[in-house]
């Protein structure tokens, strides 16, 4: 109880409320698809964790966006997230150990948590040539990967790079990029996107505090709560496109071209993912509120599949 209080009065003096903060709780539980009875056990696992799972995240071949995008979470912030939430035990972009004392903190974590720890992987792993195309600290990307996910209770892959590979794997794929479960041959949680959304992150793990496992996943791995329906379905845009009266006021192309960016080689009816209500920066913006078509980053192989982006499907 007291641990919720000082989560509580922490929040306050960043000039955040408790009722600011049971909004952002409602919103992340109807994220997850829970019932709004269960709101405030929703923030009871965010300010006051029962347990801290340990977590090992693994930098593979990425642009560490992911982790920006992490970096950007709120209520709890990234800071109440490291230190307070999860126990994250190895986090090579923002733990202080580098070199070798690094690499010995990694190998101690996986030794004491081994079946215990949740791993989070961001990145694409290399398979040809022996994983020769990516290494860190004189190991491939590949014998990491190898080592330390068969260990896991669990692997989350954040980001489409680890989820299917992503643009390490478009063509012509040189160093044979593939994601962290068709690589090791095993089920791996995917929250693809370039970046995902924090948002979802944060939802698997309050599912996992809260219900004691991983939500319920799609044919490709990939949370039903945030990846259930397309884009295109959820855009507040689409009502504009369909409304008949403003086509026969301005025209087909006119819709299309101010409102719906179908015409402009959005790849939204094709692309699954809850931008359009979870949206980015709390809640700000996201791509096509802002005027940009969707180019489909979640989905498997897009790179490849959906360019040129900017022509109609």
């Amino acid at each position: 109880m007291e641990k919720g209080k000082d989560f509580y009065e922490r929040l306050e003096s960043k000039g955040v409320s408790r009722r600011d903060f049971m909004k952002y709780c409602t919103f992340l539980t109807a994220t997850m698809g829970l019932s709004c009875s269960n709101i405030q056990n929703v923030a009871d696992a965010i300010a006051s964790p029962a347990q801290r799972p340990p977590v090992i995240w693994l930098n593979l071949a990425e642009c560490t966006g992911c982790t920006e995008s992490l970096l950007r979470t709120m209520y709890p912030w990234i800071d109440e997230l490291i230190l307070e939430i999860l126990s994250i035990e190895y986090h090579e972009t923002i733990m202080a150990a580098a070199g070798h004392q690094a690499e010995e903190n990694l190998h101690n974590a996986v030794k004491k948590y081994k079946g215990k720890f949740i791993c989070v992987v961001e990145g694409a792993i290399a398979t040809k040539y022996d994983g020769a195309y990516g290494k860190v600290g004189g190991k491939t990307f590949l014998d990491i990967a190898k080592e330390v996910c068969p260990q896991a209770a669990a692997v989350v892959c954040m980001g489409t790079c680890s989820s299917f590979g992503g643009i390490q794997a478009a063509k012509p794929n040189p160093g044979g990029y593939v994601g962290v479960g068709e690589a090791l041959g095993i089920k791996t949680l995917n929250l693809p996107g370039c970046p995902p959304n924090p948002v979802n992150l944060v939802g698997t793990i309050v599912n996992y505090l809260l219900l004691g496992k991983l939500p319920d996943m799609d044919d490709k791995g990939r949370p039903l709560f945030a990846y259930g329906k397309n884009i295109h379905d959820q855009c507040p845009r689409r009502s504009h496109f369909e409304n008949d009266e403003f086509v026969e006021e301005f025209g087909s192309e006119e819709a299309s071209m101010g409102y719906c960016l179908y015409k402009l080689g959005c790849r939204g009816p094709e692309t699954y993912n809850n931008c359009p209500t979870a949206k980015f920066m709390g809640g700000t913006n996201w791509p096509v509120q802002a005027g940009h078509p969707c180019i489909g980053c979640s989905e498997p192989d897009f790179w490849d599949k959906f360019t040129p982006f900017y022509e109609e499907m």
